[in-house]
């Protein structure tokens, strides 16, 4: 097993294991005013990815159905402090700095695909889940009120899956990804 293989393998049960706490953690920071709008839309785009019906990984597939939205929830932190570098001090918990240091794994394990999952990412601030887009949660106090309700009953009912598959679950990550980016 390969260095990089062994990091993720210790990295990822724990990211799945706080997802639910990560997102509630990032849904705070959608009103949270000192944090640039330019910097929520990301979050608001990755927030608003947990409840698309259909995410790069379906959410019931064995145990890597949560690894992408952990994924994107990290990518969209570092693109939120990338695009907006103010947006790290004005959020004073350290939520959006705290994910984006994990992406270094993300783009190492993914290589070249890397760059396509980033994309994705950035696209999400164009789409819509649950009838909401990501112009209606920053300009509509409703539709921002609703998916931070959704967030803390999603939250509230996630059950963090185990990552038992070892190596053999980093080469199946790899290769849905890699099918759903192309």
């Amino acid at each position: 097993m390969s260095e990089i293989e062994t990091r993720c393998l210790e990295a990822f049960p724990k990211w799945l294991a706080a997802l639910n706490e990560d997102a509630v953690a990032l849904s705070s920071l959608l009103t949270a005013e000192s944090i640039p709008d330019r910097a929520r839309r990301h979050v608001a785009g990755a927030l608003n990815y947990l409840f698309k019906s259909l995410d790069l990984i379906p959410d019931g597939v064995e145990e890597l159905g949560y690894l992408d939205d952990a994924f994107v929830l990290r990518i969209a932190s570092r693109l939120a402090i990338r695009d907006v570098p103010e947006a790290r001090e004005a959020d004073i918990r350290g939520v959006l700095a705290r994910l984006a240091q994990d992406v270094d794994l993300v783009e190492q394990l993914l290589e070249t695909d890397y760059g396509k999952l980033e994309k994705y990412v950035r696209a999400l601030e164009k789409g819509a889940a649950r009838g909401r887009t990501v112009d209606e949660i920053m300009a509509e106090p409703s539709a921002r009120s609703a998916i931070l309700r959704d967030v803390q009953q999603w939250a509230r009912s996630y059950s963090a899956p185990t990552l038992s598959g070892g190596a053999n679950s980093l080469v199946k990550l790899r290769a849905f990804l890699s099918a759903k980016l192309a």
